[in-house]
């Protein structure tokens, strides 16, 4: 059974946590909902699969025998606000992880106002800002009961919080970043002496230079002979 003191791990990991697909769906998930990491997807994910794993198995026992066991899930589920009155254990199959992201504190907590954002509620609720059946809670990720939703509110006195025009996180569209435009370096242009910003000619063959350093460069070069001193 193991030692009662030692914390046991309430999730159980991904087989393949690289999966691509599910990488992304995770990523989605964290920002539309202001979790902290993906521990808490995990841990809603293992209670929905054995919420679905119960019904898989009452499915399959003789209908005398599921009668009881399947009020009594369906009663747990419907005080937690995840089923109806007539929810079908062929319902609770369809059960997904957003339907539980849903019944946390935090949602619940920005659903009504207490926060702007799922990120501003989920702070409000660990600095211990708001109550529930009048008593101050400070764990974001509880699960709200039916009953609990009415009494969500501030714990003593209320805080004022700024409207932010932004949009809820399920509606905001993805911005794409600005790409800087690539300036192009001009190259220094090199200084002219005066001797290069005035033309010449070849005193032999007469050809036009616009440097008189150039004409005598030709003319060294072409006739061999160098400027007299």
């Amino acid at each position: 059974m193991g030692d009662p003191r030692t914390l046991r791990k309430k999730f159980d990991k991904p087989k393949n946590p690289w999966n691509a697909r599910m990488i992304l769906e995770e990523k989605d998930l964290t920002k539309q909902y202001g979790l902290k990491n993906k521990k808490e997807i995990w841990r809603a994910k293992t209670k929905v699969r054995n919420y679905r794993h119960q019904a898989r198995e009452m499915l399959g026992l003789p209908e005398e025998e599921r009668k009881e066991k399947e009020k009594e899930l369906l009663k747990k589920l419907e005080k937690q606000g995840l089923a109806k009155k007539t929810t079908d254990l062929d319902d609770v199959l369809s059960l997904t992880v957003k339907d539980l992201l849903e019944r946390r504190l935090q949602t619940q907590a920005w659903r009504k106002g207490l926060g702007n954002t799922p990120k501003q509620s989920r702070q409000l609720i660990t600095h211990g800002h708001i109550q529930v059946n009048g008593k101050k809670v400070n764990v974001p990720g509880k699960i709200i009961t039916k009953d609990e939703e009415k009494t969500i509110q501030w714990y003593k006195t209320p805080i004022k919080i700024a409207q932010s025009e932004a949009k809820p996180l399920q509606e905001e569209e993805k911005k794409e970043k600005p790409t800087k435009k690539k300036e192009k370096t001009k190259k220094p242009k090199k200084k002219e002496t005066k001797e290069e910003k005035k033309g010449a000619k070849c005193p032999e063959c007469g050809k036009s230079f616009s440097s008189e350093r150039g004409m005598k460069i030709h003319h060294t070069q072409m006739h061999g002979k160098g400027d007299e001193e």
